[in-house]
């Protein structure tokens, strides 16, 4: 299953990025992605029209499920849970 990842534009930026943190980590687990990038900047926020659509925030980063389910919460914790191989089951049932 691929999976879409909601992240700002900024992808040049890597040490620290809660977006690279999570993309990051999609890599060396080897789970197959699609980046949709949005605008960057923090007071760009409210153009963030997809991204409040799907999760109600405008904080990035997020993940769509193929079934539509979108999963957000701090990216340290994105990135634990897909480490830990636990990703899919937050696509639910």
């Amino acid at each position: 299953m691929a999976v879409r990842l909601l992240r700002c534009s900024g992808q040049w930026v890597k040490i620290g990025h809660p977006c690279w943190r999570v993309e990051k980590a999609l890599i060396d687990m080897g789970i197959e992605y699609e980046t949709v990038a949005g605008p960057p900047m923090p007071w760009q926020r409210d153009k963030r029209a997809e991204l409040i659509e799907k999760t109600g925030g405008n904080l990035y980063p997020a993940i769509e499920f193929e079934n539509g389910i979108v999963y957000r919460e701090g990216s340290k914790d994105m990135e634990r849970t897909i480490r830990a191989g636990k990703l899919f089951e937050k696509a639910g049932a």
